[in-house]
């Protein structure tokens, strides 16, 4: 997905008491601020301004443009002048696009010397966000409140992340993802409701047999691999002499990419428990592919997968530093805790520190016949997310932990996969506490680039349950708040 074809759409609320020539001022401030903010450089997609709506069927007729446009990814409301809001209401009860409220104003300062009763008239934006404000909370509306002048740096930003998961959203309602095979067997977070998922996510979860996928790696020709692997030698160090391993893996990749892209696929399943007619599991090449843009989930977690695909299109320039992950195993030295995070095979290498390399290492889970190629590499240091989708029966849970990543305290040199190292908040054991109390899965999307503040606008956005751990949380709190969303949820439900 490339966030420069998205747009947004602005539409600023009055009303005819004012006359003509305000409403021509509103127009003409309203079209230059989204000039400006377009210029700024802090919104992924652009603002278009739309229209100065002032009656009802302005506002009906807008919505419902907005809706039917895949273009459009969501409206940015703001209220110049006073804007009557049960005027709103037929289109906002047919809204079907994320809807953000902008509440600014044109000027920064009152004009000491200039206020009077025609300036007041005309710049009353602390009026008419009220009055518009009000019918959206009466309405129970999802929204994003942004209050700031518009042309403040961290304003912008807020409204760019905004944005950001809002073509999450968008990338979510049309997200298909192809089922290598079926879960691994005995594993309970993995499952969940395929059914409600597409209603609530919209994501088609389908599967295919390995055997069709073997059937493709066969047509796969030699001219094929070479390009592939010439790509692996530009992007990865080669640390191996175990061609054969990495030809391989470009065989896999190539017949994996062939039937996603055949299929408008963007995240891919499998498990080492079913490997019908391969040698190898997929190493490298779940890899590379996850560094194109595309999901993944190991064991046939096809939620992790979307996750990771969603949030890789929310990141900067469309693919961020967003990864499928592993908690694998702690370090409990006091003063000095931290989890350690991989899985193994399959890290995508945006999160690496430094160049990965390609090595050949034998793999003593599952039916592989040969020693599978993958990338190993240490994660960067910096602030991250963990998120974990799960499946309540009746509803899903969003679950986002603050974490901040080091670079690991230990070379650990018999480690063949890629690992990443980190400090948990609010501590690692009280964040384990609370991240078992909470259900969250084994699995995540350990993510560099989206915010804890993107991913609950996404969740409120699709009407889900968001639970985010912080250095704040406690376990005590965590589980009331579990508590009052169970009752919230049940009764939302009814």
């Amino acid at each position: 997905m490339n966030m420069k074809d998205k747009e947004f759409w602005f539409v600023v609320g009055s009303q005819f008491l004012y006359g003509p020539e305000v409403l021509e001022i509103v127009a003409a401030r309203a079209a230059e601020m989204a000039e400006k903010l377009n210029a700024s450089g802090n919104l992924p997609c652009k603002l278009v301004y739309k229209v100065t709506a002032k009656t009802n069927k302005e506002i009906a007729d807008v919505v419902k443009e907005a809706n039917y446009n895949d273009n459009c990814c969501g409206i940015i409301t703001w209220c110049h002048t006073f804007s009557p809001s049960k005027m709103w209401i037929n289109g906002f009860v047919n809204l079907q696009k994320p809807y953000c409220h902008f509440a600014t104003q044109y000027n920064r300062e009152i004009p000491n010397e200039e206020i009077d009763m025609d300036f007041m008239n005309l710049n009353q934006a602390a009026h008419g966000d009220r009055e518009h404000g009000f019918i959206a909370a009466r309405l129970r509306m999802p929204r994003k409140v942004i209050a700031g002048y518009w042309q403040d740096e961290d304003v912008q930003k807020r409204l760019g992340d905004w944005m950001r998961a809002a073509v999450g959203v968008a990338y979510s309602k049309s997200l298909k993802v192809m089922r290598f095979g079926d879960n691994m067997r005995e594993v309970a977070v993995t499952e969940g409701d395929k059914v409600e998922v597409q209603a609530k996510l919209g994501w088609q979860v389908n599967t295919w047999a390995v055997g069709d996928l073997v059937k493709v790696m066969n047509e796969v020709t030699d001219q094929e691999i070479d390009a592939l692997v010439e790509t692996y030698k530009a992007s990865y160090d080669i640390a191996t002499d175990n061609l054969a391993a990495i030809r391989y893996q470009a065989r896999e990749e190539i017949a994996m990419k062939k039937m996603l892209d055949a299929e408008g696929c963007k995240a891919f399943s499998n498990t080492f428990q079913d490997l019908y007619g391969m040698e190898q599991l997929p190493g490298l090449a779940s890899q590379h592919l996850m560094a194109q843009g595309y999901g993944y989930g190991g064991e046939g977690d096809w939620k992790v997968a979307a996750m990771t695909t969603i949030m890789k299109a929310m990141g900067e320039n469309g693919n961020g530093a967003s990864a499928f992950m592993e908690d694998y195993t702690y370090h409990l030295v006091p003063g000095q805790e931290y989890s350690l995070g991989a899985h193994m095979l399959e890290v995508c290498p945006s999160l690496a520190a430094g160049k990965p390399r390609i090595e050949t290492h034998h793999l003593g889970i599952g039916m592989n016949e040969k020693d599978p190629a993958r990338l190993v590499f240490e994660g960067k240091e910096g602030d991250a997310i963990v998120v974990s989708l799960i499946d309540m029966g009746g509803r899903l849970r969003l679950i986002c932990q603050d974490i901040h990543c080091v670079k690991p305290i230990m070379p650990m040199p018999n480690l063949p996969v890629a690992r990443v190292m980190w400090q948990a908040e609010p501590s690692l054991t009280t964040g384990v506490e609370c991240w078992i109390t909470a259900g969250g899965a084994h699995h995540t999307v350990l993510s560099y680039d989206v915010t804890a503040e993107q991913m609950k606008d996404w969740a409120n956005m699709m009407d889900i349950e968001f639970v985010h751990i912080t250095k704040d949380t406690t376990v005590e709190g965590l589980e009331q708040q579990l508590f009052l969303n169970d009752i919230a949820w049940k009764l939302k439900n009814l």
